[in-house]
């Protein structure tokens, strides 16, 4: 039986719906480009659906991103097992429905950076249990619905894929000036020629890591502990010519937010060419992220192009 074409207000149901299935998806696969082609994929299924079928349409939608995403995490493990040197996720940036609900501090902690690295942990099983309940506020029905599975087992899966996360630490919420004052005093004590004022706005636990993808020179490990990070920092700002050639020209530096967190974005000759997150906790910052490679910076330049940004930093370069 051929489908039917699909009728307006059927286009604009998914369209409504689109925003959440990509936040879901995002979270689901740590990739904004990868769960774009999740989200592309399940509107030629629901293009190419008996429609009339279909009872609960957002529902039927969850399902088929779900189990598509299922099917993408399998292979994407793979991958990530030869992937060059240490894998981060693609940055999300502030304003972007991509980044969906974040209402309750879950819904936050759920898109942060490090959760969304933690989560590589997880089977793909258990990362959907968790992303629909916690993300999302799924009741265990709907997700044993979903998944195929009894209500029982979701709730197993669930409390076993706890189990494997660490206890996040409370993160500070911050809007755009708080972001902005957080990068600003980070460039300054990274540009200071020092190690101190950088080791007091790190945790003593601090951790250090950046992606690459075998594309940009990046450390191929991550690294924890204040007085290394800010050693390792400190290099990175020191000006070399060497390194500007490797970015294709002399970066600007904006104050930004990803994923939730201050985030110092570097741009070159208006391109973004590195998202540097700085997950903040009470305590002062405890991550320092850096996404280089240009292969997970298309939706972020994408979104930097369409917004509002003011003024670079000023960091002596």
């Amino acid at each position: 039986m051929t489908a039917e074409p699909l009728r307006a207000d059927e286009v604009d149901l998914f369209e409504e719906f689109r925003g959440r299935l990509e936040a879901i998806a995002y979270r689901m696969l740590g990739s904004a480009s990868e769960a774009e082609d999740a989200v592309q994929e399940t509107f030629l299924r629901w293009q190419g659906a008996d429609r009339s079928g279909i009872r609960v349409p957002r529902a039927w939608l969850t399902r088929v991103l779900t189990n598509l995403c299922l099917s993408m995490l399998t292979s994407a493990r793979a991958r990530r097992e030869v992937y060059v040197g240490e894998w981060l996720p693609e940055p999300v940036l502030d304003g972007d429905p991509m980044l969906g609900p974040a209402e309750s501090a879950e819904q936050r902690e759920s898109v942060s950076t490090a959760m969304l690295t933690l989560l590589e942990r997880l089977t793909p099983n258990e990362r959907a249990v968790y992303v629909l309940r916690e993300a999302f506020a799924y009741p265990h029905a709907e997700i044993a619905d979903i998944l195929d599975i009894s209500e029982v087992s979701s709730q197993q899966i669930l409390h076993r894929a706890k189990g494997h996360l660490d206890a996040p630490k409370p993160r500070v919420a911050v809007d755009r000036v708080a972001a902005r004052q957080v990068v600003e005093e980070f460039l300054s004590a990274a540009t200071s020629g020092r190690t101190e004022p950088l080791v007091r706005l790190l945790t003593a636990d601090a951790l250090g890591a950046g992606d690459g993808g075998g594309k940009v020179p990046a450390r191929r490990t991550a690294f924890t502990g204040a007085a290394t990070i800010a050693k390792f920092v400190r290099g990175l700002f020191r000006p070399s010519a060497s390194k500007f050639a490797i970015l294709g020209g002399t970066p600007e530096f904006y104050a930004g937010i990803a994923n939730g967190s201050p985030a110092a974005v570097v741009v070159v000759e208006g391109r973004v060419v590195g998202v540097m997150v700085l997950e903040v906790t009470e305590a002062g910052i405890d991550a320092v992220l850096s996404q280089v490679n240009p292969d997970k910076l298309a939706r972020a330049d994408r979104q930097w192009a369409r917004a509002e940004h003011g003024a670079p930093i000023d960091v002596g370069l």
